[in-house]
């Protein structure tokens, strides 16, 4: 009789988890095309617009440090290019996808006081759709970059372990600054200043090695860094990453979305009285 209660018990859990799955699933996929037709309506372009600011930045960095930093990239003034191009790559994926994340509930709070939808799936929307630009406009680059490179195709798969770990830790920190936001409306501007710590603190237009040993472990850190070395690691030297480096990428994702979660749902009953 236990083991049986117990089963119907895991049943039914399953059962929700499915049921909530599929619920999850179903408002993603309309959420998402429209945050991303909200946001290209009218563009000729689309989600290639995403390319235009790395490519600018990365255009002004090569002219300002090119010369300087090449040396770090076997002197290769094409190296530094690529490196500032992928650095630039991640920190744009992070800066548009948490930010856009952190006003999504806020956003949409006529619409919750008017449907119960899960909560959760708003932030998630915004990550989505940042993950699906960056497969569409962003990763071919990169998968031709590795390409080329390492001349060996199975390496473009490991490209999907660092952007894997990208995609945790703005999942994390989307899930916190989304609920943070309900109560404090003007994190927007505290956070303009994160993302800029966050920029100055990952080497993307310069390389690692120049930071005093003093200053390194304020880098270490910084999520993104190790994300940004992987990368650089795969796509330009054609090497696979240590086995740390990979480890370290994905752990701290791991922790940050945990953190993320644990803040969202702790304060996810005290939404709707501020929305």
């Amino acid at each position: 009789m236990i083991l049986a209660g117990k089963k119907k018990i895991k049943e039914k859990e399953q059962s929700a988890f499915w049921r909530n799955f599929h619920r999850y699933w179903d408002l993603l996929s309309v959420l998402v095309p429209q945050n991303l037709n909200t946001r290209y309506r009218g563009s000729y372009l689309g989600v290639y617009w995403s390319l235009l600011n790395p490519i600018i930045m990365t255009g002004l960095y090569t002219t300002i440090f090119g010369s300087t930093f090449a040396s770090y990239y076997n002197d290769s003034l094409i190296s530094y290019i690529l490196a500032a191009f992928t650095g630039l790559l991640v920190i744009n994926f992070y800066n548009s996808s948490t930010t856009q994340a952190l006003s999504s509930i806020v956003v949409n709070g006529d619409l919750l006081n008017k449907i119960k939808l899960p909560i959760p799936v708003f932030p998630l929307s915004m990550i989505a759709a940042n993950i699906f630009q960056f497969m569409i406009s962003s990763f071919p680059l990169l998968a031709i970059v590795t390409l080329v490179n390492s001349k060996n195709p199975l390496y473009i798969f490991l490209l999907l372990i660092p952007f894997f770990s990208l995609v945790l830790v703005c999942t994390g920190v989307g899930f916190f600054v989304s609920a943070l936001f309900v109560f404090f409306r003007d994190l927007g501007y505290f956070y303009e200043i994160t993302t800029f710590v966050m920029w100055i603190t990952s080497p993307v237009f310069y390389p690692a090695e120049i930071v005093p040993p003093r200053i390194q472990p304020i880098l270490g850190l910084n999520p993104l860094v190790s994300i940004i070395e992987s990368l650089r690691d795969i796509s330009l030297m054609g090497n696979i990453p240590s086995a740390m480096l990979l480890f370290k990428g994905i752990l701290a994702g791991v922790i940050i979305l945990t953190l993320g979660i644990l803040f969202f749902r702790k304060f996810e009953s005290a939404f709707m009285d501020l929305l």
